[in-house]
């Protein structure tokens, strides 16, 4: 028997993506430096989560071991020029300068301190 399409499950959006931090007390003021809002948890806790639009991003305390970065997450921001100034007024050091990328996007990335990589983009408008 064939399932109608529209019955059949689907991926809706990504809830959350949670990082492990060896120091919390260190990652989160380097994430609200960067604006991003405390939902839960905080500097002392052993679990953090920030709000992202309807999606978070989490920290958990990992004292098992080295904690390395694993890839990049991509956050989508109104204006990648004012995070960019943000950062930078915190004392926080991105990798490059903002720049517009041949794929559509404005962005720049910057690694928290844990060494997870971080781009911050916004998507350009097409010239039509």
């Amino acid at each position: 028997m064939k399932t109608d399409p529209s019955e059949e499950p689907r991926i809706e959006s990504l809830s959350a993506v949670t990082l492990a931090t060896r120091d919390m007390a260190r990652a989160v003021p380097f994430y609200e430096a960067l604006g991003f809002p405390l939902n839960f948890g905080g500097a002392q806790e052993t679990f953090t989560s920030f709000a992202l639009g309807t999606s978070f991003l989490n920290l958990i305390a990992d004292s098992h071991g080295p904690v390395r970065g694993w890839g990049r997450v991509i956050i989508y921001v109104s204006d990648v020029d004012g995070i960019y100034r943000k950062a930078l007024a915190a004392g926080l050091q991105p990798e490059f300068a903002p720049s517009d990328a041949p794929w559509g996007e404005r962005y720049f990335h910057i690694t928290d301190p844990d060494g997870h990589e971080l781009s911050f983009a916004k998507p350009l408008r097409r010239q039509i």
